[in-house]
């Protein structure tokens, strides 16, 4: 919270730019870079984007959804950092399982998945969303297996492999019961928007640009937060079954409990790569593009699922508001308190 309050604020210093021409003088202060602040994970989007070119294929995409039911949130309240580890691994495991069944794909698929912990009113909903493209590998790691363009997998069958592995996985973990018997009976979603299918969502590039803001998202944006009132809170939502807009008010201690909720555990990755994506069968792209008809792609050297470093905006190009010229950096701004930003 403290990290968010001081964002681009004179408590963690700055830079001081002039205008050579009209004099005008700009001030532009450092970012906190905590990865829940709404003001810095946006900057963020494009350098991920770049750094993901290796992976675009000449093939559809599909956007699948892994969502953990009801009765186990309060268990990921209690252990966060194991049942978001479960959630990921499990849900990988059973894509890649029915995944290799000749009648749907018939080989290892690649998987980018982000984690999300909110639903669009705050609420704890934990879930990952993947983006997989429509193939994959067959047995000899080498032979591309191409599959439907507008089906991947049949997300029935896929909840009920991911609910069976959930299980087997947590049999081995003291629940004390924190589970109620319910869950396991009942049936788990695993979806797109389309509740039978996964969701295609274009070829390569535009793929990309569709996942890019699932990366980066943070609970809530300061564009949906309306208005602060009476020691009130209130912002803008859609709803998941109607996408209608509607208004959401809350006393301003619920408001920050809901945000501080989706604070993901030190150390915890969000973005995670499964399949042919994984770093180790990475030198297998090479072959499928070959497959593929796709010429060789040039990427720089960087840590697979890390983006470019993004220079704060003390260190990027500042024109002139007044006349549109290149301004000049002028003495920095020593920050307020003792910590400077990372």
């Amino acid at each position: 919270m403290q990290a968010i309050e001081t964002c681009r604020t004179e408590t963690l210093g700055g830079q001081v730019y002039v205008c050579p021409d009209c004099e005008q003088v700009q001030y532009s202060y450092h970012s906190c870079r905590n990865r829940h602040c709404p003001k810095c994970q946006n900057e963020h989007a494009q350098a991920w984007l770049e750094q993901q070119q290796e992976m675009l294929l000449p093939v559809p995409y599909f956007l699948l959804t892994f969502t953990l039911p009801a009765g186990l949130r309060e268990f990921a309240r209690r252990q966060p950092q194991l049942i978001y580890d479960l959630l990921f691994r499990m849900s990988a495991q059973a894509t890649q399982q029915l995944a290799q069944d000749a009648r749907f794909v018939g080989g290892q698929v690649g998987m980018v998945g982000v984690l999300h912990t909110w639903g669009r009113n705050l609420a704890y909903h934990p879930h990952v969303h993947y983006l997989v493209p429509a193939g994959g590998l067959a047995s000899d790691d080498q032979t591309w297996v191409a599959a439907h363009q507008k089906f991947l997998l049949p997300v029935k069958a896929l909840s009920r492999i991911f609910r069976a592995k959930m299980r087997q996985a947590l049999a081995k973990v003291d629940v004390d019961g924190l589970i109620p018997p319910d869950v396991w009976r009942q049936s788990w979603v695993v979806a797109g928007k389309e509740h039978r299918y996964c969701k295609a969502v274009g070829c390569g590039q535009l793929a990309l640009k569709y996942l890019a803001p699932y990366i980066f998202r943070v609970a809530i944006s300061n564009r949906r937060i309306l208005k602060l009132e009476n020691e009130r809170v209130t912002f803008r939502y859609r709803t998941t079954d109607t996408g209608q807009e509607r208004l959401c008010t809350l006393v301003a201690e619920e408001f920050i409990r809901r945000f501080l909720q989706h604070i993901l555990p030190k150390g915890c990755v969000k973005v995670r790569y499964y399949g042919f994506f994984s770093s180790g069968s990475r030198p297998h792209l090479a072959a499928i593009r070959q497959q593929l008809g796709q010429e060789p792609i040039q990427v720089d050297e960087a840590q697979p699922g890390q983006a470019r470093e993004v220079a704060p905006l003390s260190e990027k190009a500042h024109l002139c508001p007044v006349c549109g010229r290149p301004m000049q950096p002028g003495d920095p701004i020593l920050p307020t308190k003792e910590r400077s930003p990372p």
